[in-house]
């Protein structure tokens, strides 16, 4: 049997790099999906590309009212919810704190933590429920950041996002551990996904722009995409049933020192 066989994922910010790289490696493990974005057009023809049985619902994460339809979906079509990959985010420019927009910053907030609120309020639920009429475990994946588990000059309200949703997954882990659901965190380093590469559009000189992005990186390079869905699969895996609670670092070494 394939690895994720007859299971329900649901997948936000299903079209951006670690999404929708996620969505088709669950497809090939026999997967059911649940795909959702603010792009609408651009999630429809993603959809079309994976070979799965895939429902699809646009939308502003940042909208309570976007992860309250796109459970009811997933529930409605495919009968209920084994996995989420809550991974909707958005970054920040490279700026000091006191230097930051406000706007910006209130943004970052809306999308990447209020959107992970939003989505577990709606799942938790759902996979309690299943747990408790059937039995039916399941598992959350909130895709975080090293700099949740750090700090990160110069993208501090970014990095404070991620903490608050480091934050988020220990608590509902404890709430939850006992309810059929586990919930754990990928923190990821800079991994050569569209939003990490846009910090070099127009600079002259990759490489070297490259190097000063993972000079704190032991590895001294970015992740590729694949190495962090690995993980991303393993927090996900049915087969990882007692680890719950956990942010685990796919970081190149920097939480090593």
């Amino acid at each position: 049997m394939a690895r994720f066989e007859g299971l329900t994922v649901l997948i936000s910010g299903a079209t951006g790099g670690f999404g929708s790289a996620s969505a088709k490696r669950f497809a090939a493990g026999g997967a059911k999906l649940a795909l959702t974005d603010f792009d609408a057009a651009k999630l429809e023809d993603f959809a079309k590309s994976v070979d799965a049985d895939t429902a699809t619902l646009a939308g502003d994460i940042s909208d309570e009212a976007t992860s309250r339809a796109f459970v009811k979906l997933a529930v409605e079509r495919f009968g209920g919810i084994d996995i989420a990959i809550n991974n909707a985010g958005i970054a920040q420019d490279f700026v000091r704190l006191g230097e930051m927009d406000t706007g910006e910053a209130r943004r970052i907030i809306d999308i990447d933590v209020m959107g992970v609120i939003y989505a577990m309020r709606h799942q938790l639920p759902v996979m309690e429920k299943q747990f408790r009429e059937t039995g039916r475990r399941s598992a959350i994946v909130n895709i975080a950041s090293v700099a949740g588990i750090a700090g990160a000059p110069q993208l501090a309200v970014y990095s404070a996002a991620k903490h608050a949703v480091v934050g988020l997954t220990r608590s509902a882990a404890a709430e939850y551990a006992r309810r059929g659901v586990r919930v754990n965190a990928v923190c990821p380093s800079f991994a050569r996904t569209d939003m990490a590469l846009a910090a070099f559009r127009g600079v002259a000189d990759q490489a070297a722009a490259e190097a000063e992005m993972t000079r704190g990186v032991p590895m001294r390079r970015l992740a590729e995409v694949d190495e962090i869905v690995e993980v991303i699969l393993f927090a996900a895996d049915p087969k990882n049933s007692f680890m719950t609670g956990q942010t685990l670092a796919a970081d190149g070494g920097i939480t090593s020192t």
